[in-house]
């Protein structure tokens, strides 16, 4: 296999810098982190205010892939390797929440929606059909955070809890009404 330096960076996609990155591929592992760091860094600000923490998460996320590259199982069992470094990172995103949640009061989960749509909305928007993407924005702002912590981000409810700093029946409670919304939206 082609090293990074060997293959243009067009030829080379994210799941094969990860295997790349697996046999120990520093070029790869640069590469993979100039590609994911910028929007990683976006999504992690728009659920924490507090900059000290986004670089704590950032920096243990990529350790972390570093480290586990080779545990990353790929499209054989439906992931992408963007979306598995984001799942490392909102992991790591709410181990921080919680270590902190011991020593004060946790920081603001999340930073004021814009007025103008998100990059990540319009992406979810143009992934997801137009029918339940017209349905997602159609959302009240708190049910969707909850929804999408949830469902695409794959978040159990005490990490979207953690995350969002809400109360466990509140999410869940919110979660119902979302799906129910959505339910209704697309019949």
């Amino acid at each position: 296999m082609r090293s990074v330096r060997a293959a243009a960076p067009h030829e080379v996609d994210e799941e094969r810098l990860v295997r790349l990155v697996a046999r120990g591929d520093r070029a790869a592992f640069e590469e993979l982190y100039r590609r994911t760091s910028p929007w990683l860094a976006v999504r992690l600000r728009r659920r924490c205010a507090d900059e000290q923490i986004v670089a704590e998460v950032m920096q243990e996320t990529y350790l972390a892939v570093w480290r586990a590259a080779g545990a990353f199982a790929g499209s054989a069992a439906g992931g992408t390797a963007v979306g598995w470094v984001w799942t490392i990172a909102a992991r790591r995103l709410v181990d921080a929440f919680r270590r902190r949640a011991h020593h004060a009061q946790p920081p603001p989960a999340a930073a004021p929606q814009p007025v103008a749509p998100a990059a990540e909305e319009e992406a979810l928007a143009a992934t997801v059909g137009s029918d339940v993407g017209d349905a997602l924005r159609r959302l009240a702002p708190e049910l969707r955070q909850v929804l999408q912590a949830m469902v695409l981000d794959g978040m159990s409810v005490r990490e979207t809890a953690v995350l969002l700093g809400l109360p466990e029946g509140t999410v869940k409670t919110r979660a119902r009404r979302a799906r129910i919304a959505m339910r209704e939206a697309l019949s």
